[in-house]
């Protein structure tokens, strides 16, 4: 049997890790939807652990919150049972609605568990809600229709990424045909595709150019001052 768990004394890094994690926590949220509360806990402080919380309401809790007897609990069997730092399970609110939850511990300096990232989905959740969080809005955004290219080699990825901006460029009534070139090296630039290596290689290829030409386009915007 584990000792039960005790507070920790954080470091400077291992807050700025968890401090990390806040941006993980909403990502994690905006991703999921409403159905799910993700919380961020410190063990620096068992009595106001909660250090971030989103939908706290399917708990009523807010950060300054104390970790929960159940939470602790998941981190004793993940310690015993040796488990990858990491345990779902099935659970309840104080009202006694079902909750589908995970506990995923935090190591900092030294491996330390400093923290714990709980996620816990409301199974009450109407499948209309659920099914409207992951459907597209009705009046979309500039975020909306966006695809994305999952490409099994770098090659095939920096093609798909000037075909793209060939498109883009074709499209836009205010680039010159004799700039469409410059126009495509530019966008691909801003995209960070050169950071891929032989980059330059493939969108020479792509655009019948020559690398140096790639690599004249990129010398000019990178000493071009931004607006």
């Amino acid at each position: 049997m584990s000792e039960p768990c005790k507070e920790v004394v954080l470091t400077e890094e291992d807050r700025r890790i968890l401090d990390s994690y806040a941006t993980l926590v909403e990502g994690l949220a905006d991703y999921l939807g409403p159905s799910y509360e993700i919380v961020l806990h410190s063990l620096e402080h068992m009595d106001r652990s909660v250090i971030r919380i989103i939908n706290g309401h399917h708990t009523g809790r807010q950060p300054g919150a104390p970790i929960t007897d159940l939470a602790l609990a998941m981190l004793s069997r993940i310690e015993e049972e040796n488990r990858d730092g990491y345990i779902s399970y099935f659970s309840r609110n104080k009202k006694g609605e079902p909750l589908k939850a995970a506990t995923i511990t935090i190591r900092g300096a030294g491996g330390r568990v400093i923290g714990l990232l709980c996620i816990n989905f409301y199974l009450n959740t109407p499948l209309s809600e659920l099914l409207a969080t992951f459907s597209p809005e009705p009046d979309p955004g500039p975020e909306a229709g966006v695809s994305e290219t999952f490409a099994e080699n770098t090659q095939e990825l920096v093609r798909q990424a000037v075909l793209k901006a060939q498109e883009q460029v074709r499209a836009d009534g205010r680039v010159s045909a004799s700039n469409r070139n410059r126009e495509i090296v530019a966008r691909l630039w801003k995209g960070h595709i050169f950071q891929i290596k032989d980059a330059v290689q493939i969108v020479a290829r792509e655009l019948d150019i020559s690398p140096n030409t790639v690599y004249m386009h990129l010398r000019r915007m990178r000493e071009t001052p931004a607006l």
